[in-house]
C-alpha cells in the first residue's frame, strides 16, 4: 500500500529516465488477485508516468510512447488490467472522464485511493 521498499537500493529512476526504452513489468495482480497492479492513481510514485514507455503484465503489452494520459489509460486498462479488475477500471475512468475537472488526466481525488482503502479494509481491492 505504497509504505514499503519493493526495490533494491535505486537506480531503476536513472535507467527509466534515460533509457531508449523503458519497459515497465508487473504481474497484473497480486495476493491470490486481492490486489489489483493497475489501479486508478498509486498510493506511492517511484517513476511518474513520463518514465513508462512500455507496461507489460501476463494480460499483454501496451506500448504507451507519444500518448496522451487519456489514452495511455485506456490502454493499460485494455491490455494489462487482469480481467477481474477491468469492468471497475472502466467505470472509473469514465466517471473520472465525465466530471472531473483534469480532462487531461482525468481523476476523481475523493476515489482515486478507494482500492487501497478497500484493501486495508477488506483484504481485497474487489469491491
Amino acid at each position: 500500500m505504497g509504505s514499503a521498499i519493493q526495490n533494491g537500493i535505486g537506480g531503476s529512476g536513472d535507467f527509466a529516465r534515460n533509457a531508449s526504452i523503458s519497459i515497465f513489468v508487473t504481474p497484473s495482480t497480486a495476493k491470490g488477485g486481492a490486489i489489483s497492479a493497475i489501479v486508478p492513481q498509486v498510493a506511492h510514485v517511484d517513476h511518474i508516468m513520463q518514465d513508462v514507455a512500455v507496461l507489460v503484465t501476463e494480460q499483454g503489452l501496451a506500448d504507451l510512447r507519444g500518448l496522451a494520459p487519456r489514452r495511455r489509460a485506456e490502454l493499460v486498462i485494455e491490455r494489462c488490467a487482469h480481467p477481474l479488475y477491468r469492468d471497475a477500471l472502466r467505470d472509473y475512468y469514465a466517471r473520472a472522464l465525465a466530471t472531473s475537472y483534469g480532462k487531461h488526466a482525468p481523476s476523481l481525488p475523493e476515489e482515486a485511493l478507494s482500492w487501497h482503502a478497500r484493501f486495508i479494509r477488506t483484504g481485497s481491492m474487489m469491491g
